[in-house]
């Protein structure tokens, strides 16, 4: 029974994940913490295996989702390999400071950041046609026969991936969560290709992290496998629906989620 919990949960956080660009910790996280506390079953299952068995379920969903998102091409590589400069060295330090988390201070601290990210997307974005779209950094990327123009300025780009890689590593949330909010509101991407961007981006994130995880012993390889089938397919499911939904319909999803997710573990935090 344990088994088939862990490969639902895997199916169900990938699909999420993929389908915003999220990665899945941010569902993966908070359901093995309720889950742990509410059955002897999960007792392995500690802020640090959990987080652990996050990044390494993300390097399927990540891997299975890029594919799919190649396919179409709304992966913007030059980017993406921008972000990885800064999020890389901050996963690896994330992951290292996740052994110094206790439970209830990581609940609360995994609620608050949910809810600055989703009060991030109620901010009115910059119509793209009125910013200054001039010099060396700006991008152009054609999607589905419209061509998207959106500037990307390399220092702020490195600094808010280092940023993000920390609290990916420390947290287990795969970045995207915040990765795709700043994509969408700082730099102006199409929300499509924030999403498809972002888990080429967590992808890559989630072996070093994982790597380092792997290091202090956190990961529960005994469970961790039965994660894996469900993400691979989650993350392909997600990528597919993805095409299908507005960026509206996806912004909304992505807002509603994110608080309802943050005030939850910020109460079992605070409990």
């Amino acid at each position: 029974m344990v088994f088939i919990i862990c490969i639902l949960i895997g199916l169900l956080t990938a699909f999420i994940g993929s389908l915003m660009g999220l990665g899945g910790g941010i569902i993966l996280v908070p359901t093995l913490l309720f889950i742990a506390s509410i059955s002897d079953a999960f007792a392995w299952a500690t802020p640090q295996t959990i987080v652990g068995v996050s990044l390494i379920v993300m390097i399927f969903t990540g891997l299975s989702s890029t594919l799919a998102y190649l396919k179409v091409k709304r992966v913007d590589y030059k980017t993406g390999l921008l972000f990885l400069i800064g999020s890389i060295p901050g996963g690896v330090i994330g992951s290292w400071l996740n052994q110094y988390v206790d439970g209830d201070a990581f609940q609360l601290y995994f609620g608050i950041v949910m809810i600055l990210i989703s009060l991030l997307l109620f901010i009115k974005k910059k119509d793209p046609e009125k910013a200054e779209l001039t010099g060396n950094n700006v991008r152009t990327f054609e999607l589905n026969g419209v061509t998207y123009r959106y500037k990307v300025k390399k220092s702020l780009a490195i600094i808010l991936a280092l940023t993000v890689g920390i609290l990916s590593g420390l947290f287990g949330i795969g970045g995207g969560s915040i990765m795709v909010p700043a994509m969408i509101l700082l730099f102006g991407f199409p929300v499509h290709i924030a999403a498809a961007t972002s888990m080429f981006m967590i992808f890559f994130v989630s072996i070093f992290s994982s790597i380092t995880h792997i290091a202090l012993g956190h990961i529960a390889w005994g469970y961790v496998i039965f994660f894996i089938p469900g993400a691979w397919i989650g993350g392909k499911l997600g990528a597919k629906v993805n095409q299908k939904l507005s960026g509206n319909a996806l912004g909304w999803i992505l807002r509603v989620l994110l608080i309802f997710i943050g005030i939850r573990m910020i109460i079992q935090g605070l409990g």
